[in-house]
């Protein structure tokens, strides 16, 4: 497969996605500069983490409308993969390519530690070799993560098998005390209906080089990659 990861102003997991994907993963991939208009044929998009554009106005709400978004779009409208990971998982509710909404974190902190994930369906490309009963650590780092979604919209993420991941204590127990944000249901990662767009709050890519002492987030990626050959 061929990834692109898009440079925004601010970005700052960029390199992060691309040492994973290429040094790790062994796929071709580049680099897209935000005002570009060319996708360069990839065959996976992916927006990095960061602080896109300072993250003034709203996290994600300028990058949106970023040059290459209008590419973006339309390549996730025509069933193209997209993943947004952290400020991408904002700037895609921003642009309407997954439901809901990142609001400021419950209590109004910025968070950066580690916390556990778990899996909620094996029906998506980037969970399907994942374990539904074993808990990721993964790395957040956000001041807008609380995710939102009304009653409506809640109800069709449940019933058509939309939440990705949901935040968990060490023992895969979706608990109060393990949601580090306040997230409505403990939700930290969705796809789109047509389930070729998705988004997730924590940095898989930050947990997945043996250097780093955690692999866990590895798996993520290399869901893909099996799906995909396959």
């Amino acid at each position: 497969m061929k990834f692109g990861v898009v440079v925004f102003p601010g970005s700052n997991c960029d390199q992060d996605s691309v040492d994973v994907l290429g040094n790790i993963l062994g796929q071709e991939v580049v680099k897209l500069w935000h005002k570009d208009h060319d996708l360069q044929q990839c065959d996976f998009i992916i927006l990095p983490g960061g602080f896109s554009f300072g993250d003034y106005l709203r996290s994600g709400a300028i990058a949106r409308f970023s040059p290459i978004m209008q590419e973006v779009i339309q390549f996730a409208n025509k069933g193209g993969y997209v993943m947004g990971i952290c400020n991408g998982f904002q700037i895609l509710a921003e642009a309407g390519l997954v439901p809901g909404a990142l609001l400021h974190n419950d209590h109004r902190k910025f968070n950066c530690k580690n916390i556990f994930l778990k899996p909620q369906t094996l029906d998506s490309l980037v969970t399907n070799q994942l374990d539904l009963n074993k808990a990721l650590k993964i790395p957040v780092a956000h001041g807008e993560g609380n995710y939102f979604a009304d009653a409506d919209t809640l109800k069709m993420l449940n019933d058509q098998d939309q939440i990705l991941f949901k935040y968990c204590d060490e023992a895969g127990n979706v608990t109060l005390e393990s949601n580090p944000n306040g997230s409505i249901q403990n939700i930290a990662g969705v796809c789109n209906k047509q389930r070729n767009v998705f988004a997730v709050m924590p940095h898989p890519e930050r947990a997945a080089d043996s250097l780093l002492g955690n692999q866990d987030g590895l798996g993520i990626f290399e869901s893909i990659l099996k799906t995909v050959d396959a």
